[in-house]
C-alpha cells in the first residue's frame, strides 16, 4: 500500500530527516512512535507534502507520489488527522464532516457507519466544534478524515491530552475500521486493560521506533504516537 524509500525531509535549510525508510502493507495498522523532536510528525507532513521532500521516494498503491502536492494526494486516497485535531472551531459539527467530502469535490454523503464508530457525533451534530471537549473534537476529525472513505489514513499524535476512556474508544474505533471495513480482511489484536504505549503497541500490527534524527542512516525498526493504516474501502 505505501513504500517509502530513502526519504529526506527539510524545513528551510535545516535537514530533519536524512534518509527514511519503512512501509505499510495493506490492511495493516502501522505505529510509528519516538521522543519528542526526533521527527514522527515530520515524516507524516511528509507524506502529505507538506515539507520539503528533495529526496527518496513515496510510493502509494504502486504510484510515485513525492512530487505531488497535497490536495492531490489527498484525492489519491490518503487521510490525513494532524496533531492537535484542527476541526473549525466556529462551524458546527455537521459542516465540519461535510467538509471531508470536498476531497471528492463536495459529492457523496456521510455514511450511517462513522456515526457507529463515534455515537457522540451523531448527538452533537448542531453543537458547534469548538464547544466539544478535547477527546470529541479528535474524534470528530478522524471522523471528517473518513467520510472520504481514503484508502489510507494518517493519524498524528491521536491520543495526545485525551482521557483514558476516551483513548479506548478511538482505539477501538481505529480497530474496527481496518477489520471491519476491510470486509472482514483486517487483523486487529487482542485488548487490554489501558496503558498508554501498551495501548499504542496493541492497535497496531507493526509498531516502530523513529531513531535519533542525527544517527545517519533513519530506517524504521524495532518498537515505538502516530499511526499510519490502510482501510481499502
Amino acid at each position: 500500500m505505501l513504500e517509502v524509500k530513502e526519504l529526506g525531509a527539510w524545513y528551510g535549510e535545516s535537514n530533519i530527516i536524512p534518509s527514511l525508510t519503512f512501509s505499510v502493507p495493506d490492511k495493516e495498522i502501522v505505529c510509528l512512535v519516538g521522543r519528542n523532536g526526533v521527527g514522527k510528525s515530520t515524516t507524516l507532513k511528509s507524506l502529505m507534502g507538506m515539507v520539503k521532500t528533495p529526496t527518496g521516494s513515496i510510493l502509494f498503491d504502486g504510484q510515485e507520489i513525492i512530487r505531488k502536492k497535497t490536495f492531490e494526494r489527498a484525492a489519491l486516497g490518503i487521510g490525513y488527522v494532524p496533531q492537535g485535531r484542527e476541526i473549525f472551531p466556529q462551524l458546527t459539527v455537521q459542516e465540519n464532516l461535510e467538509l471531508g467530502l470536498q476531497v471528492k469535490g463536495g459529492k457523496g454523503k456521510i455514511d450511517e457507519d462513522i456515526y457507529e464508530l463515534f455515537p457522540i457525533i451523531k448527538t452533537f451534530l448542531n453543537r458547534k466544534g469548538g464547544n466539544l471537549s478535547g477527546g470529541q473534537q479528535q474524534q470528530l476529525a478522524i471522523a471528517r478524515a473518513l467520510v472520504s472513505r481514503p484508502k489510507l489514513l494518517i493519524l498524528d499524535e491521536p491520543t495526545e491530552g485525551i482521557q483514558p476512556s476516551i483513548i479506548e474508544d478511538i482505539a477501538a474505533a481505529i480497530q474496527k475500521v481496518n477489520k471491519e471495513l476491510c470486509n472482514g480482511q483486517g487483523r486487529n489484536n487482542a485488548r487490554r486493560p489501558y496503558k498508554r504505549r501498551e495501548r499504542e503497541r496493541n492497535t497496531s500490527q507493526n509498531v516502530y521506533r523513529l531513531k535519533d534524527r542525527r544517527a545517519g542512516n533513519q530506517s524504521l525498526q524495532d518498537v515505538s504516537a502516530v499511526f499510519i493504516f490502510s482501510n481499502s474501502f
